[in-house]
């Protein structure tokens, strides 16, 4: 595999990953922070701006996997692929545990 599918791989886990906190919050009608509040990324978010950014992060992420060439064949794709969900999903609890304090 080469170096850029790696990167591919790492990305569609982080891109996945956000996808999560976005959706769920969209659907069950909650406002969330997203880049395109005021501050960006402080703010709140309408429950269909934060479908929406769920949506694209869910595309791009989908693309990337496809990129990064995850599969059973390339172990290494996978754990990469996990290492961007981690990552992700570990920035996001600490970036948004302060969130309802601001």
């Amino acid at each position: 595999m080469e170096w850029y599918q790696y990167l591919a791989a790492f990305f569609a886990g982080a891109f996945l990953a956000n996808t999560v906190p976005h959706f769920v919050k969209g659907i069950c009608g909650d406002k969330f922070p997203t880049p395109f509040a005021k501050p960006p990324g402080k703010g709140l978010s309408s429950p269909t701006t934060n479908v929406i950014w769920a949506l694209a992060n869910l595309v791009i992420g989908y693309l990337l996997l496809g990129k990064g060439n995850i599969n059973n064949e390339h172990p290494a794709a996978l754990i990469t692929c996990f290492i961007g969900i981690a990552a992700m999903g570990i920035m996001l609890s600490i970036r948004f545990q302060s969130k309802d304090k601001e």
